[in-house]
């Protein structure tokens, strides 16, 4: 994982979903999230211009580091890579996209919700996962088992994450950050409250910061 995406994490550990096909809409819902204090973003390719609405981002935006979710196949991720992501998600594992992101340099969250796939990324040279669906996979009981065996692997749990449970997961000394779509959700875009989606990537933040606080070590 680059040093860049590792520090906004390690300051805000919350990945929001971007899911417009509008590019312009796109641009919005980034800078509300920026506003609300995240500036790690996943533009997810679930729309003819999604990948459009990436690169819009990344060109009228500033601070913000950009990655491509919902990649399924290599050509896919060599394209978003083309156009300037920083980081790929992926809802499964595919061995070609790991070994060319490896290659590339390019930080690359596959889904995992077995022990055998979170065994096949650790085996590929991948030490950082996506847990997903989060919450039909196992949740917290899941990623505590995991961690006891795969000592090495950071997981971002995806897929059920929400401010009810978002503190649990983060508490999870193997999870690295946790992504979700509650933050930008669909009403709020369609009638333009970018408010509120500046207040619940705040509120999202709150949470990550407290459980940080308890995570961290005191001395004396």
């Amino acid at each position: 994982m680059s040093d860049t995406l590792s520090n906004r994490l390690q300051s805000a550990p919350v990945v929001p979903l971007i899911a417009e096909d509008d590019p312009k809409t796109a641009v919005k819902v980034a800078r509300a999230l920026g506003q609300g204090g995240l500036s790690v973003l996943e533009v997810v390719l679930r729309s003819d211009n999604a990948q459009a609405g990436m690169e819009a981002i990344l060109a009228q935006t500033q601070d913000m580091v950009v990655g491509a979710g919902t990649v399924l196949t290599l050509n896919q991720a060599k394209s978003v890579v083309a156009s300037g992501a920083q980081f790929i998600v992926s809802p499964g594992l595919v061995d070609e996209i790991a070994v060319y992101c490896l290659d590339q340099g390019i930080p690359f969250f596959p889904g995992c919700m077995t022990a055998g796939e979170v065994q096949r990324a650790y085996a590929l040279g991948l030490r950082e996962v996506k847990f997903f669906p989060a919450s039909l996979a196992g949740g917290v009981p899941m990623l505590k088992a995991f961690s006891s065996v795969f000592r090495e692997m950071r997981f971002m749990p995806t897929g059920g994450v929400s401010p009810d449970n978002l503190a649990d997961f983060l508490a999870v000394p193997s999870v690295m950050a946790c992504g979700g779509s509650w933050i930008t959700p669909k009403e709020a875009v369609a009638i333009g409250d970018f408010a509120r989606i500046s207040n619940l990537a705040s509120e999202a933040v709150a949470i990550a910061q407290t459980v940080r606080s308890i995570k961290a070590p005191t001395h004396g």
